[in-house]
């Protein structure tokens, strides 16, 4: 099977066609829908007499256009200049609609496992369950037990990926490319709005979903980061039955976090829970710069199984954002100054980051800081949202034409979505302070010695190349000192030798003037 990529091939001509087809077909549909049941075509025949013949109807059509464009116009705007937001109603979509796919049938399932792995399913899992458990927007994940225990593990989740569905959507998206790029040469809004940048971004978030090599790579590194968390199950990976179409992972017997009734019936704390949603989000996104960019109740899951009972198992890590350490640096320790109410030292942060223009004046950027956050801080505890406090730490920005950067705000969505999933399973849950106590501890080890010793220990690897060569570094050190003292001597000496020769030179000069004078007296004297 060929492996999913970022630029699918598509059939465009006939595509095209087939997208023009489509969009006529349905639209005839609306209107013979709409017409009487007796008298359809004499309705139809009528209604487009009527309007081709109305010169009102013209004019209502053309003043309609005007109306749609600007907020069309808006729309686009807005995702140009928040593209989060179209990621956000990208994966809401795409759940939305998973129930409408048909998963694979169980021979046809059979055959492209066998073509994913290049062997019989016999040899390698001792039982598989054809019928998928899960069934999603072009994937489907079976469960099965592997023959041989791999790192420990036998009972096995499988993700297969439907590939003829993930061509077709590469289709349409080549046909979005095409289109955005048409509106581009015809108009100069669509220019203005970038809308091929917006349509190839849309398109890169579209098909990350499928690179299941890369969703491998996510959870693993995730599994790194909380190794050894009591908070948190990370499921392993079987790297060896990782394919471009198949993804194979340890099998953690879990719940849903909205499961309510079923967390009660396993003695689990709803409290512990909802503080560790909160507390493992905030790690993810501002300790380890990796973090889940699309979660919800569906993504947020919890261990059953007796070694890990009451763990988080977070899932579908196709959909993941990072940051940089300066992003990082940045919400930490100005989240940090939020709390503590120090708004001229946020203020000074935006401007090091550079989220506004040199010449904002940190005293009005203060005043717009303290004006959106203290509303929240006369709240009463308990209705207070962390959340929404992050959002005027990034946005406070914009009224100074300043902004942040998107995986900044992305990574807030995701803390505003785990507090809203804290707060609903356990609604007295103080995800203010949880929050709080979170990011001073992150700032803590930043600041202090666990943080100076991961900087010296990421400086090292250079440090190994750099210190063989210290003696020879250090000699031309020297032998730059000793040309550079040699070089400011001769310049000092040519310039002591410039002097003397204008003093020399004025001094000839003034003899040759004075004795000029002298002769001349002398000569008039003489007379």
């Amino acid at each position: 099977m060929r492996a999913p990529s970022n630029e699918l091939p598509m059939r465009p001509l006939f595509r095209r066609f087939l997208l023009l087809f489509h969009a006529l077909r349905y639209g005839a549909r609306l209107i013979w829908l709409a017409a009487p049941e007796h008298h359809k075509l004499r309705w139809a025949a009528t209604l487009v007499s009527r309007l081709h013949g109305s010169d009102n109807a013209r004019a209502r059509v053309h003043g309609a256009l005007p109306q749609l464009g600007p907020l069309a116009s808006a729309f686009a705007a807005a995702l140009v200049e928040h593209p989060e937001l179209a990621n956000g109603t990208l994966h809401d979509a795409i759940d939305a609609i998973d129930h409408m796919q048909a998963p694979l049938p169980p021979q046809e399932v059979e055959r492209a496992l066998e073509a994913a792995f290049g062997r019989p399913l016999a040899t390698l899992f001792a039982s598989i369950d054809l019928t998928p458990v899960r069934n999603g927007f072009a994937e489907q994940t079976h469960v099965a037990r592997l023959i041989e225990p791999v790192d420990g593990h036998c009972n096995v989740s499988l993700k297969l990926l439907r590939l003829a569905e993930v061509e077709q959507i590469g289709d349409e998206a080549a046909i979005l490319r095409w289109v955005a790029r048409w509106l581009e040469k015809l108009s100069g809004t669509a220019r203005h709005l970038q809308l091929r940048s917006l349509a190839a971004s849309f398109t890169q978030e579209l098909l990350r979903r499928f690179d299941l090599r890369a969703e491998a790579a996510n959870l693993s590194q995730t599994g790194h980061h909380f190794d050894r968390d009591t908070r948190i199950a990370v499921p392993a990976v079987i790297w060896d039955l990782c394919t471009p179409t198949t993804l194979v992972v340890q099998r953690i017997d879990t719940l849903s976090v909205a499961n309510i009734v079923g967390l009660h019936a396993h003695h689990i704390k709803l409290a512990t829970l909802a503080a560790h949603i909160v507390e493992v989000v905030s790690e993810q996104a501002f300790e380890h710069g990796f973090f889940h960019a699309a979660l919800d109740a569906e993504r947020v899951r919890v261990s059953i199984e007796t070694d890990t009972l009451g763990r988080l198992v977070l899932a579908d890590f196709a959909i993941m954002s990072s940051l940089s350490a300066q992003e990082r640096h940045f919400f930490v320790h100005g989240a940090s100054a939020l709390f503590e109410q120090e708004y001229g030292h946020l203020a000074d942060l935006h401007r090091d980051a550079g989220h506004v223009p040199p010449g904002t004046r940190t005293e009005v950027l203060e005043a717009e800081l303290r004006t959106r956050a203290e509303a929240h801080f006369a709240d009463e505890p308990e209705a207070r949202s962390a959340g929404a406090l992050f959002h005027h730490l990034l946005h406070a920005v914009q009224p100074f034409e300043g902004n942040v950067s998107t995986r900044l705000a992305n990574a807030q969505r995701s803390f505003e979505q785990a507090e809203t999933l804290a707060r609903a399973l356990h609604p007295g849950v103080d995800t203010w302070n949880i929050a709080r106590r979170t990011l001073a501890a992150i700032a803590r080890r930043d600041l202090g010695h666990q943080g100076w010793i991961r900087r010296i220990s990421q400086e090292l690897p250079h440090l190994a190349h750099i210190v063989p060569r210290m003696p020879q570094l250090a000699v031309r050190y020297l032998q730059h000192q000793h040309e550079q003292s040699h070089a400011q001597h001769d310049a000092e000496f040519a310039r002591e030798l410039g002097r003397e020769i204008r003093r020399t030179r004025v001094l000839l000069w003034a003899c040759a003037v004075g004795g000029a004078v002298l002769g001349a007296g002398a000569i008039l004297l003489a007379q």
